[in-house]
């Protein structure tokens, strides 16, 4: 959870990538990041959703993500988060977490996991609202489905390298559930905190 006094101020919020610009300086699956920017559509009444939550009082008009191009939930995540900023015309500020991490220490999932993405969300003057992390409760379930099913198709010695390979085309198929699935409880969490 969110300290009371926040590392994250509106200066060193200021001081983050936009989409964009971090979009330009990652090493990695790029391609990932476009890929999934460019498939994924808002459904009309979740736009319209996250356009009336901006414009609601103390509402949220900044987003701030924590991720690395490395990690396949930001690269299917953050993309879907960017669009929900655009529907919105939300501020975004990215922050790459392995060198930041004062700003992810904030926002530890279960108070001690560094997992990303973790986006933010803020009113135009900097208080926060509420923050999601990771990936939706769907995604944990089918991760756990598809790892078992790999495992009992592949050799008893098969190493976790081999699992890993085996299960990618699979987690990957459903990448777009996944981030449908993740607008709605990222809906969900904000409409019940802001009483809409």
């Amino acid at each position: 959870m969110a300290r009371e006094t926040s590392v994250m101020t509106p200066e060193k919020y200021a001081s983050g990538f936009t989409y964009q610009e971090y979009l330009a300086q990652i090493k990695v699956n790029k391609n990932w990041f476009e890929q999934l920017y460019d498939t994924f559509q808002l459904q009309p009444e979740d736009a319209e959703f996250f356009r009336k939550a901006s414009q609601s009082p103390n509402g949220p008009t900044k987003m701030m993500i924590i991720g690395e191009d490395w990690c396949p939930d930001v690269y299917r995540g953050m993309p879907m988060m960017a669009r929900i900023a655009e529907a919105a015309d939300m501020e975004v500020r990215v922050f790459p977490r392995d060198s930041h991490m004062d700003i992810m220490n904030e926002f530890l999932k279960e108070g001690k996991w560094a997992s990303i993405p973790t986006v933010v969300f803020y009113t135009g003057d900097h208080q926060y609202i509420c923050h999601w992390i990771e990936r939706p409760e769907l995604a944990e379930r089918e991760m756990a489905e598809i790892g078992a099913q790999v495992k009992s198709e592949l050799p008893n010695d098969a190493n976790e390298q081999q699992l890993r390979a085996a299960a990618r085309p699979r987690t990957q198929e459903r990448f777009p559930a996944w981030q449908q699935e993740s607008v709605r409880e990222i809906r969900e969490m904000l409409a019940e905190r802001l009483g809409l």
